[in-house]
């Protein structure tokens, strides 16, 4: 079992550092490289920019919680439940290949 984890590519877990904008503020968010490609899925099936999916994620949780301490596990967690959730989709018997859901805008 382990074997899948072990031979798994480094460039999937070396981490690479973003500099974006949010609301004009300059924000460097450090991830690994295969959580970037997850953002970067979510974003395109939203019609985003992973830029424009960081700022709506942090607006959002800005709004509901008021504070994000910190950014990058809020954006690891988000990757995790997004692709539990595609498992969860693709888990339904008889179920087809379905396009993701766009974001829905918390409160």
């Amino acid at each position: 079992m382990c074997e899948l984890y072990v031979r798994a590519d480094p460039i999937f877990y070396e981490s690479r550092t973003r500099s974006l904008r949010i609301h004009g503020v300059v924000t460097t968010i450090r991830l690994e490289n295969m959580f970037w490609d997850v953002l970067t899925e979510i974003a395109a099936a939203d019609g985003m920019t992973v830029n424009q999916l960081i700022t709506k994620l942090s607006d959002e949780i800005l709004e509901l919680r008021g504070e994000l301490p910190n950014m990058a596990s809020f954006l690891r967690v988000s990757c995790l439940r997004y692709l539990d959730r595609e498992r969860q989709i693709q888990s339904v018997p008889g179920s087809v290949a379905v396009q993701p859901v766009p974001l829905q805008r918390v409160g």
